[in-house]
């Protein structure tokens, strides 16, 4: 399978083993060439826990660095070229963290492994690899 890139929820579903983390996007993560994520998951991690919409993350929040590290992940920075994208695409979703993660997707043309049916209503764009769950 082609590289992924994670959606934040499942990365850290992937953390947990929690059992909301689909067969198939388990299936793809084990199959995929490279599995991907954002830099700006571990801002998304760490602004909940810091604001307590996420205290089960709290754990994880010192090692996650290393964490992805030995996990094997890429970790895909922000770019210019995603910021942009993500401000200015023409897409109803406002939540700005969920703009950037589907902005590096298009980006890098990597598929994103997502329980969030939101991205399905993204318009079409080429590089769009589509949705995995």
């Amino acid at each position: 399978m082609t590289p992924v890139l994670l959606d934040t929820h499942a990365w850290a579903w992937s953390l947990t083993a929690d059992p909301r983390l689909s067969t198939a996007a388990v299936d793809a993560m084990g199959q995929a060439e490279v599995v991907c994520v954002g830099a700006i998951s571990f801002f998304e991690i760490g602004q909940k826990v810091r604001i307590g919409k996420w205290p089960e993350m709290a754990p994880f929040l010192d090692r996650l660095v290393s964490i992805a590290d030995e996990q094997g992940a890429w970790v895909v920075d922000l770019s210019p070229e995603v910021a942009l994208l993500a401000a200015g695409m023409e897409w109803d979703h406002r939540d700005p963290f969920d703009r950037i993660i589907a902005a590096t997707a298009i980006v890098r043309g990597l598929a994103l492994v997502s329980a969030d049916v939101v991205f399905d209503t993204l318009p079409s764009f080429p590089k769009w690899r589509g949705r995995v769950w």
